[in-house]
């Protein structure tokens, strides 16, 4: 009984014990840390999993008939979109999936307009009498209309009826889903995010309302209240990388493929590298509004350039070298690895080894600079 009095009055147990019960009673919290991270897995999920019908919108803006008119009045049906009048043309396919056309006639400066909305991919003109497809060749879905509609124009007979393809092998392959990519980085997404604002805006936060300077005015050691803030942190980033985890593999079928061990290692090595900057961030300033400032400054490039929700090898090739220096990169490319290619320990070894070292290096960085009040 000694030892476990003794334990429960230790001060780095009764800080923990605190700062967990004042982070779980924050509704807030449980919606954003638990709930949010698994209703954007399962909508991001079923809209890229899902084999639903392809729609684009044409704009015809032809001034005399051409070909598209002719196979118009054949293979299309009236219907309406967007409050317009349009003709819209269903192609079937059993394999890629159906694809419908909906064109809709209009002058040049509307068909531009709508252009500019959105409202439309592609704007088919005449020019001496041959048809002429307008669209901005950066956008890949409008070159997926100018591929498949062009297709239509010179075989329509064949594209409309359903057909077996002999030269197409859909991969069912665990890892190649977009839901098996975007997993692991929502994980690690989650795990930055929350220790930043968990501790960093905390930290600043009880600063700027003097409750810092109340702390260390007791016999608390300073360092133990940064750990407990660490450990509530890392503990509530399990919790949450298992219910975004499980809702995945529930409903989606995702799993791990790689080695169970190395993973909680890395994991645990990216608690260590986020902490460390979210101390170094907090570990000056006492406005709230600076505070957020830095903490965003930090988050957001990371999120769009860290390959969470698409792959960083859309950037430049250029900077692909310095994204992959990031450390949630780090941890997102190690997690894939593992959930995906079957990683073990050799593939993460580096990248948590510099994890750490990074959170080491900030978080001593950020003890020596902190100011308690």
């Amino acid at each position: 009984m000694m030892p476990m009095k003794r334990f429960k009055n230790n001060q780095l147990f009764q800080l923990t014990y605190t700062q967990f019960l004042e982070t779980i009673r924050e509704p807030e919290v449980l919606f954003w840390g638990m709930i949010f991270p698994v209703l954007i897995s399962i909508g991001l999920g079923f809209a890229f999993t899902q084999q639903s019908e392809s729609k684009f919108q044409v704009m015809v803006a032809t001034q005399q008939r051409t070909a598209l008119d002719s196979l118009l009045s054949v293979y299309a049906h009236p219907s309406r979109i967007q409050n317009k009048e349009a003709l819209s043309w269903k192609v079937k396919d059993e394999i890629l999936g159906n694809t419908e056309f909906n064109f809709i006639r209009s002058d040049w400066h509307s068909a531009i307009v709508s252009l500019k909305r959105g409202e439309a991919d592609v704007i088919v003109g005449d020019s001496a009498g041959s048809l002429c497809y307008h669209f901005d060749p950066h956008n890949a879905q409008a070159q997926l209309v100018y591929l498949k509609l062009s297709a239509l124009l010179q075989s329509p007979a064949e594209a409309v009826a359903t057909t077996t393809r002999t030269d197409i092998s859909i991969l069912t392959l665990q890892g190649v889903r977009y839901i098996d990519f975007l997993i692991p980085g929502l994980i690690a997404f989650g795990l930055m995010s929350s220790i930043l604002w968990g501790i960093s805006y905390t930290v600043i936060e009880r600063r700027s309302q003097k409750l810092l300077r109340r702390m260390v005015a007791t016999p608390m050691k300073k360092t133990n209240f940064l750990i407990a803030l660490m450990f509530v942190r890392i503990l509530m980033n399990f919790v949450e990388a298992l219910i975004l985890f499980f809702f995945a593999w529930w409903i989606f079928g995702t799993a791990i493929q790689g080695n169970l061990g190395a993973l909680l290692v890395l994991f645990f090595a990216g608690n260590i590298a986020f902490t460390g900057i979210a101390v170094f961030i907090s570990c000056h300033t006492s406005k709230t509004e600076v505070g957020s400032g830095l903490i965003n400054a930090v988050q957001m490039p990371m999120m769009i350039l860290s390959g969470i929700f698409f792959s960083y090898h859309n950037f430049p090739e250029w900077s692909i070298g310095f994204i992959r220096l990031l450390p949630l990169t780090a941890l997102t490319d190690g997690m894939r690895s593992i959930f995906n290619e079957g990683g073990g320990w050799m593939e993460i070894m580096i990248p948590s080894v510099i994890l750490s070292a990074l959170g080491f290096v900030c978080f001593i960085a950020g003890l020596r600079r902190f100011k308690w009040y």
